[in-house]
């Protein structure tokens, strides 16, 4: 096999990559958000409970969960290993994700919400209106981290076999037996996604900022 078609081949997995991304990420940002939400207004047993789920998530090793979430769900939901692999990142990233959306609600003046129900508005009304929007737009630097970090884990559905840019980098190491030129064009190809990725979200914080006051 020539070096273009070493390379190609190995650039060929980026479409599944983008997918696995594509599915994870938005996914962990809606559970994220939601369970945000109830982490701040739901009371302290759901704070509790939240902080326990926070810290379980954060503290075992990403491709240990992947596994086991993969398992529970392949065991009850007829999946395939991208479906199932890109769900349960998007579950791992969830618990990232509502720590760096709960510190961005935290973020926003109570006072706001005080003044919010004192007019009128529901609670509910409030978090909507008043608070989320400020909440995504304090988000976006701390999110951005973990966009590339999913970026980067969703090579860790390799080990399901999804034919992603590792998996066919260390299928070409193993037939060409050039690993050093594998995995260097699979590390430029996440480092070329990555980089894209932050300057987009980068420019997107640039013209959502609120001027300062002279």
């Amino acid at each position: 096999m020539d070096i273009i078609r070493f390379i190609q081949y190995i650039a060929s997995g980026t479409a599944y990559t983008l997918g696995v991304t594509f599915v994870a990420l938005p996914s962990g940002l809606i559970l994220g958000l939601i369970l945000a939400i109830i982490y701040v207004y739901g009371g302290k047993i759901a704070a509790r409970t939240l902080s326990v789920y926070s810290t379980i998530m954060r503290g075992i090793p990403p491709i240990v969960l992947l596994f086991i979430l993969y398992f529970i769900m392949s065991g009850t939901i007829n999946l395939s290993p991208f479906w199932a692999g890109s769900i349960s990142l998007g579950v791992i990233s969830s618990a990232y994700q509502m720590e760096i959306i709960r510190g961005a609600i935290l973020s926003v003046s109570g006072g706001q919400m005080i003044a919010a129900l004192a007019i009128g508005m529901s609670r509910l009304q409030a978090i909507r209106y008043i608070v989320l929007p400020q909440t995504l737009r304090l988000a976006i630097p701390p999110w951005s981290n973990e966009a590339a970090i999913v970026i980067k884990d969703s090579s860790l559905v390799y080990a399901l076999g999804v034919p992603e840019i590792l998996r066919r980098a260390q299928l070409i190491s193993a037939s060409t037996q050039q690993p050093f030129l594998a995995y260097t064009t699979a590390a430029l190809i996440y480092f070329g996604l990555v980089l894209f990725t932050n300057t987009l979200l980068r420019r997107l914080e640039n013209r959502l900022r609120i001027p300062a006051n002279p």
